[in-house]
């Protein structure tokens, strides 16, 4: 019996199954990778802007932390109507419009000098980008089915851990050494410099990126035939969700919201505060809080990789954002507790900011478990516009407890409370649906 099920059995597909999916990867991931590197970058950079910009335009904690929030404003209003567009129009026009667009709003931030300019120029920064993630997410869902995107998406959203990797050094090496030349400050060197990325890479999608599998001239006819089965194999599973209006009824769509406002809030607590904590503990030299800021992503890069890997291969979705949450929580009390205690306050960051973003890769593959088509358009946008909502309220919420109290440590409290409950409401979602 043995030796008939050896004879029978033929790897060759499942080989050429295997080098089908490494060949996309390598064409498509990498270069995503780096456009949301690019995004990310814009997005953060004014974190470290803060650091001389505040003094400079005489700007109190409050206007930055609302201005730093009003961006999420305009990103959910637009956001669900530009993911739409997007799977009407292509991928590669509508993402290399936003590359474009934010990018030169990036750098129109070198013009700032009121309240009220801020305010302006970081709103359509966010209308400028809304949509690109869940863009890029719905993208994947044309390439990969369940089993394959969990571990993709983690390195392509290994991205915001890498963006402060490099651009936290980048961002104090401009801020202590250009600060200056011809005329500009360092945080308005900051924005132009970094500016730069998107709109080359912007671009560049309009000539790289293919909109769908058959478009693809990289791939033969077999090679588009694998990849077109195995997602209308897993498309033929989920429950019939074509109409657009669908994602807005569906409460299973409204849950992920909720829970992903959770897992934002701790992401951007760290994005947009984490160069202020370090700050805090007593160091002051712009490059070493740059280099500071880089520890944490670096560990969240490699937990982000082994966790959705872990989670792809157990094909087990709940559990493996659970625990990141719970990491992210504890590692949020830790940092409070710490207070002026570099050493305890950095192991702290190193769980909060590796568990906040290991959460967030494992998460995105629980809407895409059910959604599919038009709705799948929709219900990721919706999902994603509803997290981003904590990019508003939770910058302003710390910046109120800041000025109230004078230190961060009431804001991580808050947060590791908020990351806990979020963890614990992944359990409602069906693990039916979700581990696939």
């Amino acid at each position: 019996m043995s030796q008939a099920a050896s004879i029978a059995f033929d790897p060759a597909p499942l080989r050429s199954e295997g080098a089908t999916y490494r060949k996309v990867t390598l064409r498509i991931v990498p270069f995503l990778f780096l456009c949301y590197l690019a995004a990310y970058l814009d997005r953060i950079n004014v974190a470290f802007a803060k650091l001389q910009m505040l003094d400079d335009l005489k700007l109190s904690e409050q206007v930055y932390a609302f201005g730093a929030s009003v961006f999420f404003i305009g990103y959910v209003l637009v956001e669900v109507p530009s993911n739409v567009v997007l799977h009407r129009v292509g991928a590669r026009l509508w993402i290399a419009r936003i590359m474009i667009t934010w990018g030169l709003l990036s750098g129109a931030m070198i013009f700032v000098r009121t309240p009220l300019s801020f305010y302006i120029v970081r709103f359509l920064l966010g209308v400028a980008e809304a949509g690109f993630i869940p863009g890029v997410l719905l993208y994947l869902t044309y390439w990969y089915p369940a089993r394959r995107r969990g571990r993709i998406t983690a390195i392509f959203l290994t991205a915001i851990p890498m963006s402060s990797i490099f651009g936290g050094p980048l961002s104090g090496w401009i801020l202590n050494v250009v600060s200056g030349a011809q005329g500009l400050r360092g945080w308005q060197w900051l924005f132009l410099i970094e500016t730069i990325p998107s709109l080359i890479l912007g671009v560049a999608t309009l000539f790289y990126l293919d909109d769908r599998v058959a478009s693809a001239r990289w791939l033969d006819d077999k090679e588009k035939q694998i990849i077109t089965r195995n997602v209308a194999d897993e498309d033929a599973e989920k429950e019939d969700f074509s109409q657009l209006s669908a994602a807005f009824r569906t409460p299973r769509v409204w849950l992920l919201g909720l829970i992903y406002f959770g897992i934002v809030s701790g992401i951007y607590l760290n994005s947009f505060w984490v160069p202020t904590i370090i700050k805090e503990t007593g160091i002051i030299d712009p490059l070493a809080i740059g280099l500071l800021t880089a520890i944490p992503y670096l560990a969240a890069v490699v937990a982000m990789i082994v966790v959705n890997a872990s989670a792809d291969r157990l094909r087990e979705r709940r559990w493996h954002t659970l625990v990141p949450c719970l990491a992210t929580a504890l590692g949020f009390a830790l940092t409070a507790w710490a207070g002026g205690h570099i050493m305890a306050a950095m192991i702290g960051l190193v769980f909060a900011v590796a568990g906040a973003l290991s959460a967030q890769a494992a998460f995105w593959s629980l809407p895409a478990s059910f959604l599919g088509g038009a709705a799948a358009a929709a219900g990721i946008a919706l999902i994603n516009s509803l997290g981003n909502l904590a990019g508003f309220t939770t910058n302003n919420i710390v910046g109120w407890l800041a000025a109230l109290t004078h230190s961060n440590a009431a804001s991580l409290y808050v947060f590791a409370l908020v990351m806990a409950l979020s963890g614990i409401l992944v359990l409602a979602a069906p693990a039916r649906f979700v581990n696939k």
